[in-house]
């Protein structure tokens, strides 16, 4: 979509025009759903995360402002995230979170090379990891945020988020070495 067309639909959803607003779902729904993914682990959850975070995006568009080419879906993969991880707190889910200097070390992280491994494979081997480590996984590779700011916002130490990460990546390069071994 390019950005005098993207300006204009956003004009036109802020005047509450429906066809406006499936077309802006139309466009992003796919996309919105797949970074859902990545923190929910049922298909129920995430359709109800997405049509939660679609009621969000339609309240409050009004307020938002638009930057340029690129922002509209920035906000909207900043409100999916947000309503996954106060889903994953409400649902009590991410107290495996807060015990996480509790478990046992895992070995060394290993190199991880994603050659000759699927997209969507990937994605379910991401989608599988326990909660925390998928949580804190997500946020530092694909919302690029530091130990420190998931720290702040999970609600733990910073160290914890480091030994996720940590754990994350290792138990990862390990489906990815067994994915490899058996195709």
């Amino acid at each position: 979509m390019t950005e005098s067309a993207e300006q204009k639909l956003l004009e036109r959803i802020c005047n509450r025009d429906g066809t406006a607003m499936k077309a802006l779902y139309d466009e992003y729904a796919g996309l919105l759903t797949a970074v859902c993914s990545r923190y929910i682990d049922t298909d129920e959850d995430v359709k109800d995360i997405m049509q939660e975070s679609f009621i969000r995006i339609f309240s409050s568009i009004g307020s938002f402002q638009y930057r340029g080419k690129g922002s509209l879906r920035a906000w909207m993969t900043r409100i999916v995230v947000n309503t996954a991880l106060k889903h994953l707190r409400d649902s009590a889910k991410m107290d495996f979170l807060r015990y996480a200097d509790k478990l046992p070390d895992v070995e060394d992280e290993q190199e991880m090379s994603l050659e000759g491994v699927p997209a969507e494979v990937i994605q379910e081997m991401i989608r599988s990891l326990p909660v925390g480590y998928r949580t804190v996984f997500n946020l530092f590779v694909f919302e690029g945020k530091s130990h420190r700011e998931i720290a702040q916002t999970l609600g733990i130490k910073e160290n914890s988020a480091s030994s996720q990460l940590h754990r994350a990546k290792t138990m990862l390069a390990q489906r990815i070495k067994e994915y490899r071994t058996s195709h």
